[in-house]
């Protein structure tokens, strides 16, 4: 609470010096290099500003920075004295925590800080970011151990031990030993203008790009906020994930974190990079001891079981697709399945009757060489667990590992209608998620990342594997059997998870419990896709948390193509904006570009080059992959609309318009209006035949528990929407159901309502 009254009295003494200085809203704005809208919000208040918006208001004011921070201008005497906790926060990272000691003297010529630094295992074994400011720094150890790097050169500081040093050096620091460390540091500027904006970047290195063994691969170029503008490949032919990326970083930083894995008995298990370079080697070894080899599509079943890291990554060294499915397939998902893919091994969970299920379908089909199990024994399986640890924990690289356009993931499609299709990736598939780890995720090497997806989805490998690791950040896995919001929501403050990403039901589920029960300030960042995100679902969470879901979108057969990167700001309900590297569009049926404002399907533009992340085409059916992919443009299926932003905002599937007495109606905004209900949980809508109208939109909707589905309650359901869209888009059919029919990654089946 003091806090926000705090808050608040700054913005208030902002906003009278704007009004004595005759500043307009919009002038403010452009002299804080923000938009008018950010700038509201600070000056009303309403949101957290940064020390850089402080300074930047203070000089367009031509006052100092402690006029507005305390309500009183800077001492002009000859000294100031500040009590023990009585410093001024000047910056408060994740695991860093800077004091201005002396915030009440004027015409400083020099800056002293208290700076206490969180010990971090996670940093221990990677470079120590750094930066450069002008002047010259003193820093010395109060408690605990110092690890300074100056240049090249690396020193240890323990308790009284000092350093000076020119900040035109490189220069950066860590706490060691297994503790935290405060220290106190002396920043003398050879710039009068210089002040704490620019000082306190001394400290907060974290944020400091990172030579990423990606780079070798991946070039990008960002303008002066961080905003990615350009990204480009570069000896993408040759790139395999597992050695060049994995193997990498193990033999870099052997002790790295790369995966914290916690069972579903809560059994808890720490993953290095150098754990799954031996550990996949030896999976390798196996698999060719068992005569799996290059080319062989090989099934993967495995929920969020560790074994399925492992695993994934001993295939992709020999060369073996891939071919990862949920455990909810029953025996007729499996028979067609393993004949449409030519599957010759499976690796597969022993929970439930999986197993059972993939024996029954195997009983028709010759193909099924190998049945590997893991958690169990079962008579006519291979377990894995006890039989590949019996191999070599060295497997290197060959002149014929597969690498560039070779296939290494095929994925089935969520067949809303229709037989599921086959979506063949090739190993660039991977280089595609950098953007959606780094510039969607914004993970960091320090970062400990949470997607809630089934290793089955393809959303596993957009948010657990490929691009996080990519940007040397740690996943984190919960191998759970049940979504259960109340289960998940204290791991956040245990495990200190930093980003996160669910799909929008998930979300909705998380803003159905009390949220103030739980320690959230661990998460810095947070996203979704897998379907659209209903504008209520996403000011609650906001609302609860204080943090802005970052929303994207892409297919089974895309990487990220669309979305709020980071930097910046967030509509509403809109996907974001094309990403660099895709070549968007929204069409019309004929190919012409759709006007601001108009509905089209959304396309990707192939004229010029192949995006690394775009699918090859559907396995061994060329005709379903032409129906998607002709005259140089890739048909998502998807529509949308462009607002004169720039920002694209999802409307339907193609085949999910409803056509009624002459109108074209999306689903999707129907939706939402229905979402702003409190005791709507879920609600989808399709169209219903009528003989009159063709169709009429019908809305089929999952109440919150306790309340009663009546026939008042569809009455008032109509009447707000009427109210809140155009009338002719009202739902003329509403049924209450228990739940709704979804694909296997969760996403509503349309043509089941």
């Amino acid at each position: 609470m003091e806090m926000n009254n705090q808050l608040m009295e700054v913005a208030f003494r902002i906003k009278e010096m704007r009004e004595v200085c005759g500043f307009s809203e919009e002038e403010m704005a452009a002299k804080t290099d923000i938009t008018v809208e950010q700038y509201r919000e600070y000056e009303m208040g309403t949101a957290d500003f940064p020390f850089s918006f402080i300074h930047k208001c203070a000089k367009a004011f031509g006052i100092g920075k402690t006029d507005l921070l305390e309500g009183k201008s800077s001492n002009l005497s000859s000294y100031t004295v500040t009590r023990k906790g009585q410093g001024r926060i000047t910056s408060k990272e994740d695991g860093i925590e800077i004091n201005n000691l002396a915030p009440l003297f004027r015409n400083k010529l020099a800056e002293p800080y208290l700076a206490k630094y969180e010990y971090r295992e996670e940093l221990q074994n990677q470079p120590i970011h750094t930066i450069t400011h002008g002047g010259q720094e003193f820093d010395i150890v109060l408690s605990g151990k110092l690890k300074v790097r100056v240049g090249n050169h690396t020193e240890i500081l323990e308790e009284g031990d000092s350093i000076y040093y020119k900040s035109s050096s490189p220069h950066g620091m860590i706490a060691v030993d297994g503790q935290d460390c405060t220290f106190l540091a002396v920043v003398i500027s050879d710039d009068e203008q210089a002040d704490e904006q620019d000082i306190e970047k001394t400290f907060v290195t974290a944020k400091a790009e990172p030579n990423l063994e990606a780079k070798k691969f991946i070039e990008t170029e960002e303008d002066e906020n961080g905003i990615l503008k350009k990204l480009d490949y570069k000896n993408e032919d040759s790139f395999n994930f597992a050695f060049d990326i994995v193997d990498a970083v193990a033999d870099k930083y052997p002790d790295k974190l790369a995966m914290l894995h916690i069972s579903n008995d809560k059994t808890e298990r720490r993953f290095t990079f150098n754990d799954m370079k031996k550990e996949s080697a030896r999976a390798a070894n196996y698999f060719l001891s068992l005569g799996i080899k290059k080319g062989d599509r090989v099934m993967l079943v495995l929920k969020r079981h560790y074994q399925f890291w492992i695993t994934a990554l001993a295939l992709h060294k020999i060369g073996a697709v891939i071919i990862p499915a949920t455990n909810q397939l029953v025996v007729h998902d499996f028979e067609y399945r393993f004949k449409a893919a030519g599957v010759t091994a499976i690796v597969c969970t022993a929970d439930g009757k999986v197993a059972e299920h993939v024996e029954t379908a195997a009983e028709g089909y010759g193909e099924l060489k190998h049945k590997i199990i893991v958690g169990a024994d079962r008579d006519g399986w291979h377990n894995f667990d006890t039989e590949y640890k019996l191999f070599r924990s060295i497997y290197e690289r060959t002149a014929d590992t597969a690498c560039g356009n070779d296939t290494m993931l095929m994925y089935f499609t969520s067949g809303t209608t229709g037989y599921p299709k086959i979506a063949v990736h090739s190993y660039k598939y991977a280089l595609g998620h950098f953007i959606t780890a780094r510039y969607w995720h914004t993970v960091q090497p320090s970062d400990l990342h949470l997607t809630i997806s089934d290793t089955g989805w393809g959303k596993a490998m957009w948010g657990k594997f490929y691009g996080q690791w990519m940007c040397e950040g740690a996943v984190f896995t919960y191998d759970f059997d049940r979504f259960d919001a109340s289960e998940i929501l204290p791991m956040f403050a245990k495990y200190h998870i930093t980003t996160f990403c669910a799909p929008p039901t998930m979300y909705r589920m998380l803003i159905k419990e009390d949220l103030s029960k739980y320690d959230l300030s661990s998460i810095r960042y947070a996203t979704t896709a897998g379907e659209a995100l209903n504008p209520e679902v996403f000011y609650q969470f906001e609302k609860a948390t204080g943090i802005v879901i970052m929303e994207g979108f892409g297919q089974t057969e895309t990487t990220l193509t669309i979305g709020n990167l980071q930097g910046t700001t967030p509509k509403p309900g809109a996907m974001g904006k094309p990403v660099p590297c895709y070549d968007i569009a929204i069409v019309d049926p004929d190919g012409n570009e759709c006007a601001v404002g108009e509905t089209g399907e959304i396309i990707v533009r192939t004229h010029e080059k192949i995006p690394c992340g775009l699918f090859k085409g559907y396995y061994m059916d060329e005709e379903k992959t032409n129906e998607v992919w002709y005259d140089g443009m890739y048909h998502t299926g998807d529509t949308a609309w462009c607002d004169e932003d720039g920002y694209y905002w999802y409307v339907s599937r193609i085949d999910d318009v409803i056509k009624s007495s002459g109108y074209r109606i999306g689903p999707f905004e129907i939706e939402n209006v229905i979402m702003e209900l409190p005791y709507v949980l879920e609600c989808g809508v399709s169209a219903a035949p009528d003989e009159m109208r063709g169709q009429v939109v019908k809305a089929s909707i999952v109440l919150t528990k306790g309340t009663e589905p009546t026939e008042e309650l569809k009455k008032e359901i109509q009447n707000y929407v009427k109210k809140n869209t155009a009338p002719y888009k009202y739902p003329r059919i509403v049924v209450f159901r228990d739940e709704l029919p979804k694909t296997i990654s969760g996403k509503i089946q349309r043509n089941k309502l």
